[in-house]
């Protein structure tokens, strides 16, 4: 199934946002990047590519619970939640 078929079988349970290119500063998911690269990942130096996804995995969820942060990054990038 198409992207476009998906959300439009969503019946606009979702709402999607059109970036400009080249604007980092309005993407949620840079802040994403940004504090797990420099907090949840600093130095982390796998041996395999699944030592990379397990840990990536653990860390993004270690951060889905935490709501303050997760918050922060959609106002950052001024879109409302």
């Amino acid at each position: 199934m198409a992207v476009n078929e998906f959300i439009t079988s969503l019946n606009g349970r979702i709402t999607i946002e059109f970036l400009p290119p080249y604007a980092p500063e309005l993407n949620p998911v840079e802040y994403v990047w940004g504090k797990w690269k420099r907090y949840l990942l600093p130095n982390f130096c796998p041996e395999s590519f699944e030592t990379l996804k397990k840990e990536a995995k653990r860390s993004l969820r270690k951060l889905k619970r935490r709501i303050n942060p997760v918050k922060s990054f959609w106002n950052q990038a001024r879109l409302s939640i």
